[in-house]
Parts: structure tokens; C-alpha cells; sequence
């Protein structure tokens, strides 16, 4: 699967290089600044209550309210948390949750722009219920200078669908080829970049550990 990339308004949008028209049409971005709002508002909690319990700043997650800021998928998990709901709830609507899901290709959704780390994701089982695997599309930049390491709780599964990668740990990196995979603690500092002249395209699994008790999350963007 190549991956092109295409400007969109307000920002850009991937897309699988030689799909057709109706198949791009019918991706969907899912606006998790709306949901952050709405669960937050739902919970009494206040701008301050949030951001301190999810380890960000105010003005931070005031400009991710109001979809000026893109959250990481560590930050989102971290809100997750502090909200306390899992970290697909904050991209799937709780009423059409069900216990078998089939997401089709055409149909899996943009959980956000790109983040601040110049990564996009896609969702897959939105609708599945009570996960205890959270499943992406990951699609890492090229430059991972400037993106700074992630570590959250539970364990995380990276696997190369197309193109290659570089895992970076603090005391090494790992390269991967397609078909490779590779598993680790998430409480280890990561980040990871595309390598080669394409966007990789990497299935990413987190199992968020629940017995872990919510803290504030390490990483202040």
C-alpha cells in the first residue's frame, strides 16, 4: 500500500496512493477535541482539573479543546485516563459500541490531524467494546529529530504493513523492515520515524495495563 500525501483545507490529509475518489470520500476524521469537551463538561471538571490530573498544561489543553492542538496518541491516552474512560472512547461513540466489529478499508476513520510529532493515525474497531487492545494505522514522519520520546503505561505492538521504520529507544534504535514487528513496555521513552523516500504504514497496538492507578502523565507538551 503507497501513501501519498494531499493537501486538504486546514491541513493535510493522507491517503492511499491510487485509491479512488469514493473510497478517500468516505474516510472520516473524528474531531477528539469535541469529545474531550463533552466528557470533560459531562464530568463537572474544570480546564484546570483536567490538565492537572493529565499531566498537560492549561493553555494546552485549552487550544486542544478548541482544535487548535493536536494531541499525540500518549497525550490522548493520558486525557483518556484522567477522564476516566479508555482511550478509544474518546474516539468512538459510546452507543454504537458492540462486541464484533469489521472495519472495512474504506472505512476506517482519521483520529486526528497531524500531531504535534507529525504523526497521523487511523482508528480501527472504533465500535468494538470493552477493549483491552487499542488498534491503529500508524504513519510516522520522516524527521524524528525534533519529536521528543513518549512513555505511558501498558505495552505496545508495532508492526511494519508497508515501507520501513526506525524505533528509537534512549540508549538505541531498531530497524524495521516490512513484516517485522516488535513488542515493548510503553513505560519505556519511544519514538519512531519513516524511513525511505514513502511514509511507512505500521499496525500499532497499545494494551493500556488498568491495574496501572491514574497519574499525571510524564510529558508536558
Amino acid at each position: 500500500m503507497a501513501v501519498a500525501l494531499s493537501a486538504a483545507a486546514g491541513g493535510h490529509t493522507w491517503t492511499p496512493a491510487g485509491s479512488s475518489p469514493a473510497r478517500g470520500a468516505a474516510w472520516k476524521e473524528v474531531t477528539v477535541f469535541n469529545r474531550v469537551r463533552q466528557l470533560r463538561k459531562e464530568r463537572l471538571m474544570t480546564l484546570e482539573t483536567l490538565a492537572e490530573r493529565a499531566g498537560v498544561t492549561k493553555s494546552y489543553l485549552s487550544k486542544v479543546e478548541r482544535g487548535q492542538s493536536t494531541p499525540s496518541i500518549a497525550v490522548s491516552a493520558a486525557l483518556a485516563r484522567a477522564l476516566g474512560i479508555s482511550l478509544d472512547s474518546l474516539f468512538a461513540d459510546a452507543e454504537q459500541l458492540a462486541d464484533v466489529t469489521v472495519t472495512r478499508a474504506a472505512e476506517r476513520q482519521w483520529l486526528t490531524p497531524e500531531d504535534e510529532a507529525g504523526s497521523r493515525y487511523e482508528g480501527i474497531a472504533l465500535q468494538a467494546s470493552t477493549k483491552q487492545m487499542t488498534p491503529f494505522m500508524l504513519y510516522p514522519p520522516h524527521d524524528a529529530g525534533p519529536v521528543p520520546f513518549r512513555d505511558h503505561p501498558g505495552e505496545e505492538f508495532l508492526f511494519v504493513h508497508h515501507g520501513r521504520a526506525e524505533l528509537f529507544f534512549p540508549s538505541r534504535s531498531v530497524v524495521l523492515e516490512p513484516g517485522d514487528s516488535v513488542y515493548f513496555k510503553a513505560t519505556t521513552p519511544h519514538k519512531v520515524r519513516s524511513l525511505g523516500p514513502e511514509r511507512a504504514a505500521l499496525l500499532l497496538t497499545i494494551c493500556d495495563d488498568r491495574s496501572v492507578p491514574d497519574t499525571p502523565h510524564p510529558h508536558l507538551p
